[in-house]
C-alpha cells in the first residue's frame, strides 16, 4: 500500500519500484518507460519488435536502473501468461503496470472484409490485451499484498468520434478500456491496487511525429493549446499517477489533449 504524502518531498520519487510498459519500445510507450526510469523506477518493456527495444533499452542506460525487455503479443493470453512469468523471473515483484501497447485503423465499418479481420485485430491488440494483461499482473500484485498502480493507455477517441477518420474498432476498444478502468478500482481497490487511464489526444509521436502543415492547421482550429502534445507529457501524467502523490486517486480517465475534446 502506498501510505497518503504527509509532503512534497519525495511525493513522486518511485525508486525501488518496479514497472511494465506494454508497447514501451516505441511511440508513447517509450516515453512513459522514459518518465518512469528518469524518477527511478527500474523497467521492463514488453513488445513484439525485440531490436526495437534493444534500441530503447540503449536509451534508458544513462538513468542508472534495470531496464529489460521481453517479447509479448498482448492478443495471445498464453503468451503473456509466460512473458510476465519471465518478467517476475527478473525483477522479482512489480509495482506498476502500464497497458500502452495498441494498434489502430482507417477502414470504414461497412468497408471491413466479411470476417471483419479488421475489427477483431484491432479489438484483440486494444481492449482484450489490456485484459490479458491486467489479469496476469493483477492476481500477483493482489497475491503479493503490496498495492500496486494499474495504468490504461486509451485514447481521445474513446470519448470522441472524429468525423475525417473511420475508426469504429478503435473507438469500441478505447471506450470500453476507460469502463474496464473504473470497474477494476472499483474490484482491485480492496487490495490497495489502484486503477486510471490517461486518454491522449493528438500527440507528437509514431505518425504525427512529423506532421503536416495542414495537420498542425487542423488541431491549432480544435483545442485551446494550439499545438500537439508531446510524449513526455504524457510521461510525467503517468508518472504522477503510479507515484505516493496519487496515492487516493483511483479509477479516473485523465484526459491530456490540449482541450481538443471541448470543441
Amino acid at each position: 500500500m502506498i501510505e497518503p504524502i504527509t509532503s512534497m518531498k519525495n511525493a513522486f520519487d518511485l525508486r525501488g519500484q518496479n514497472a511494465i510498459v506494454t508497447g514501451g519500445n516505441r511511440g508513447i510507450g517509450f516515453a512513459i518507460a522514459s518518465a518512469l526510469a528518469q524518477v527511478g523506477a527500474n523497467v521492463a518493456i514488453l513488445c513484439r519488435d525485440t531490436k526495437k527495444a534493444e534500441e530503447a533499452l540503449g536509451e534508458l542506460e544513462a538513468y542508472g536502473g534495470q531496464y529489460e525487455s521481453f517479447y509479448c503479443d498482448v492478443t495471445d493470453l498464453a503468451g503473456v501468461r509466460k512473458a510476465v512469468a519471465d518478467v517476475y523471473a527478473v525483477f522479482g515483484e512489480i509495482h506498476i503496470l502500464v497497458n500502452n501497447a495498441g494498434v489502430s485503423t482507417r477502414t470504414a465499418f461497412l468497408d471491413m472484409d466479411e470476417n471483419l479481420s479488421e475489427w477483431y485485430r484491432v479489438i484483440n491488440t486494444d481492449l482484450n490485451g489490456v485484459v490479458h494483461m491486467t489479469y496476469e499482473v493483477g492476481k500477483r500484485m493482489r497475491d503479493a499484498d503490496k498495492g500496486g498502480s494499474i495504468i490504461n493507455i486509451t485514447s481521445l477517441s474513446g470519448i470522441v468520434v472524429h468525423r475525417d477518420s473511420p475508426r469504429s474498432p478503435y473507438n469500441a476498444s478505447k471506450a470500453g478500456i476507460n469502463h474496464f478502468t473504473r470497474a477494476m478500482a472499483v474490484e482491485l481497490g480492496k487490495y490497495n491496487i489502484r486503477a486510471n487511464a490517461i486518454a491522449p489526444g493528438y500527440i507528437r509521436t509514431g505518425f504525427t511525429a512529423n506532421p503536416t502543415e495542414e495537420f498542425v492547421r487542423f488541431v491549432q482550429s480544435q483545442q485551446p493549446m494550439d499545438r500537439l502534445g508531446e510524449g513526455i507529457e504524457v510521461g510525467a501524467l503517468a508518472v504522477f499517477l503510479a507515484s505516493p502523490a496519487a496515492a487516493h486517486l483511483t479509477g479516473t480517465i485523465q484526459v491530456i489533449d490540449g482541450g481538443f475534446s471541448l470543441s
